[in-house]
């Protein structure tokens, strides 16, 4: 159940940084009130270790997926 929770939070992490590089447009930062501030960090945090707990997952085989 992480697993799949971390992959969710890496894709939308994913979408976002999309959305910046198309359309120059920060999702997180736009429904946070800017970048800098500390529930945008937050989330900016949390999308880093959910993507940092997938790379667990490229080194796991079949047999120990979710």
């Amino acid at each position: 159940m992480f697993n799949k929770l971390a992959l969710l939070i890496t894709i939308i992490g994913a979408l976002n940084w999309g959305s910046i590089g198309l359309f120059q447009f920060d999702l997180v930062a736009w429904i946070c009130g800017g970048a800098g501030t500390l529930f945008a960090r937050i989330i900016y945090t949390v999308v880093a270790l959910a993507g940092i707990w997938c790379i667990g997952l490229l080194f796991r085989s079949d047999a120990h997926a979710d």
